[in-house]
């Protein structure tokens, strides 16, 4: 295989309550969700700038896919400083499960939160 710009191409977080989950994550990313269906899977579009080549994702609402605290953790961008988004995550319904922590000298910082569905997610940022 050839070497790739990004090892990812598209994530997606499942649901159980997808309005919960939306509310959720519209709260901590102070943003409005888009929403779209695609057959059986109600998904909310997380930001991100696709016609600049950006990789994105959403959270979805499936039949094949639920939570889960143990599955793979996704890091989403936590902005120029994560500490902005991880005060917004109890708030909204979830918990922080690690505080925002230095990865490595000029290489950022990274934290984990769990989401209103139970989900582990992780966020990035450089400050």
């Amino acid at each position: 295989m050839e070497m790739t710009k990004n090892a990812l191409s598209w994530f997606e977080i499942p649901v159980e309550n997808f309005e919960r989950a939306r509310q959720f994550y519209q709260s901590i990313f102070a943003f409005e969700m888009p929403e779209m269906n695609m057959g059986d899977v109600r998904m909310g579009i997380l930001l991100h700038d696709r016609d600049g080549g950006g990789v994105g994702g959403a959270i979805i609402a499936s039949p094949f896919a639920k939570p889960s605290p143990t599955g793979t953790v996704v890091y989403l961008n936590g902005g120029e400083d994560l500490t902005t988004v991880l005060k917004r995550v109890a708030p909204a319904g979830g918990s922080v499960l690690v505080e925002k922590t230095a990865i490595a000298p000029e290489m950022g910082y990274f934290a984990v939160f769990q989401d209103s569905e139970g989900n582990g997610v992780g966020l990035f940022s450089p400050k």
